[in-house]
């Protein structure tokens, strides 16, 4: 008798998408090696990153827990601690959750950001961290973190106002860097119009910061729209 072997893969290739599309973290190629990132070439940049959001988060006191979607393998969620927030994390991807709870002592959920499997107000605040970019109805998924996050929602964004998104782009017409495909980059500005129709009705205040400049730039940090990444952070005032 011949035996049928079935296949083991966690994701078989065929089902390596989400939303109607291939996606990066739904292949192991490249999941595997997603923390190498932080810990070669983009290591300065995540440290000014960390210094942006803390910035942005700690200024309001009231956020004590928080709700990391698009979590990945944790490398933001495990930091939370270090300025005193409480973090859990969630993400579409197995294969990023099955490293995260190796690296992560914290709680973790798999899920989908457009319908969070959490009642209203459970956390002080979402957070999402270059993660937001890959949503293809981000209104939905601002309307559901409003309703999970008590007080706000951090976002640390990839700026469409940087020379890197031109360099990725090129790189995709020749058939490299597949990480930024279905991304969509936003600015400070193309971000805050989403967010004003995502929350119509609600009280808010909106700040935010630019970082990721080039190492010989005489400031790493500012208030204009320009930089690899930015940080911003929607403070709700309607709420106690």
């Amino acid at each position: 008798m011949e035996i049928q072997h079935k296949n083991a893969e966690l994701i078989p290739p065929g089902q390596q998408n989400w939303q109607g599309r291939p996606e990066w973290f739904f292949n192991r190629e490249h999941t595997d090696t997603y923390e190498q990132w932080y810990e070669g070439r983009y290591k300065r940049a995540e440290v000014w990153q960390k210094k942006v959001m803390e910035q942005l988060v700690a200024g309001d006191g009231r956020i004590k827990t928080l709700l990391e979607f698009g979590c990945g393998t944790g490398r933001f969620t495990r930091w939370w601690k270090e300025i005193d927030i409480k973090a859990t994390g969630g993400d579409i991807s197995p294969l990023m959750l099955s490293q995260a709870i190796h690296l992560f002592d914290g709680d973790l959920v798999m899920a989908d950001s457009h319908a969070m499997p959490f009642k209203d107000h459970t956390f002080d605040a979402l957070a999402f961290i270059t993660t937001f970019e890959y949503y293809k109805d981000p209104v939905q998924v601002i309307r559901e973190a409003a309703r999970v996050g008590k007080y706000g929602i951090a976002m640390g964004m990839m700026n469409r106002n940087s020379t890197k998104v031109v360099r990725r782009r090129v790189q995709q017409l020749f058939g490299k860097n597949p990480f930024y495909i279905t991304a969509t980059f936003y600015t400070p500005k193309t971000l805050q119009d989403i967010i004003h129709k995502a929350l119509a009705g609600r009280e808010y205040t909106i700040t935010w910061s630019c970082t990721g400049l080039p190492s010989w730039f005489p400031v790493q940090q500012w208030g204009i729209p320009f930089g690899d990444f930015f940080g911003l952070y929607v403070q709700f005032n309607d709420v106690q």
